[in-house]
């Protein structure tokens, strides 16, 4: 094998959606976004729409294609970017749900697709996506008169519970929407943590899903070994890698291992990151190069045939840190040229 072997369990997926499920008395939607949040967003759609979801969550209408192509018209499959120019023919056919965001994006909704389905997203404070207070104002009553499926906004600070953006955006959102019938949602994973008082009539969960923080419960979802390609013996005072940026300081043993930043290994992980065999740790050294690492194996008793990069001794989140970044990015970022391996779907 050359290349490294990305596990995914889709049944740790189903168990982190139906214990943030159980947190809450509202019906609980997915996030499956940027395929699935890297693991594939139609065979996470798959096991999730087995589960009991009905409502998934995409960012752009094109990553709604291959979640309709795998389930068919039965679930809701709702774009957070809205009814965007272009996505009109995507839309009608796939049957999909723009929250339109602006004034903008409503008129046209209205125009182009009169009596499709729509969701409107509002924004609480977060200044990046959704129609502001007097925006609203201006649209509400015609908006309201055509019954969307759902009423939203996101939290920018949910994964810090005592930040005091959280009430904050909670009291805009109750101005903005009480007193309406439409369903209303704001918690995605985060929000799900905070409490009852964020649920409202749907959660949104996403990164939950797929075993990252906040949600300090969740199950793990993927494990990524790395092929070893060669171990060579280097005498003291060799170097090794690009720009001879690590020299050993005593006799040793390197592996040269079968991944890099084309697989979405950050670059910033040079001489950071930890691979293990079994328990035992085995440091990056030197650069990482485009489709190499170098590792310090000379510790281990044995010749390995694959180090781990993620996986029961180092998360996802534990990675991030090391790169300075978060699980999300370490998730999303995972390479086209990992040999797959899927369990549960």
């Amino acid at each position: 094998m050359g290349t490294g072997r990305l596990t995914i369990d889709l049944d740790a997926v189903v168990a982190n959606w139906r214990a943030l499920d159980g947190m809450t008395a509202c019906k609980t939607a997915a996030v499956v976004k940027a395929d699935g949040y890297g693991l594939g967003a139609a065979n996470v759609a798959k096991a999730l729409f087995k589960a009991g979801v009905r409502q998934f969550f995409v960012a752009v209408a094109e990553e709604a294609v291959p979640i309709r192509a795998e389930l068919g018209e039965k679930p809701d499959i709702s774009v957070f970017s809205g009814h965007m120019k272009g996505d009109t023919d995507l839309i009608r056919e796939l049957n999909l749900t723009p929250m339109l965001n602006s004034v903008d994006q409503l008129t046209h909704h209205f125009e182009v697709l009169p009596g499709h389905r729509f969701g409107v997203q509002l924004d609480t404070g977060m200044n990046r996506l959704g129609m502001e207070l007097q925006e609203w104002a201006a649209v509400a009553e015609l908006a309201l008169a055509q019954h969307p499926t759902l009423v939203m906004s996101h939290l920018a600070c949910a994964d810090e519970p005592d930040h005091p953006m959280n009430p904050y955006q909670l009291d805009n959102f109750k101005k903005m929407t009480d007193g309406i019938s439409a369903p209303r949602s704001l918690a995605a994973t985060g929000g799900i943590l905070l409490g009852p008082d964020y649920h409202f009539d749907l959660t949104r969960p996403g990164i939950g899903l797929y075993g990252g923080m906040p949600f300090e419960q969740a199950v793990a979802t993927i494990e990524l070994d790395l092929p070893v390609i060669q171990v060579r013996d280097v005498a003291a005072g060799e170097v090794v890698g690009y720009a001879n940026s690590w020299q050993a300081d005593r006799p040793s043993k390197v592996a040269t291992v079968s991944g890099g930043y084309a697989d979405g290994i950050f670059r910033t992980l040079s001489d950071k990151a930890t691979l293990y065999h079994g328990q035992q740790p085995c440091p990056v050294i030197g650069r990482v190069s485009m489709d190499l690492l170098t590792v310090d194996v000379t510790d281990l008793g044995d010749i390995p045939s694959k180090l781990t990069l993620i996986g029961p001794q180092q998360t996802v989140d534990d990675l991030a840190r090391a790169a300075k970044t978060i699980g999300y990015e370490v998730l999303t970022q995972l390479g086209g040229r990992y040999n797959r391996k899927t369990f549960g779907k």
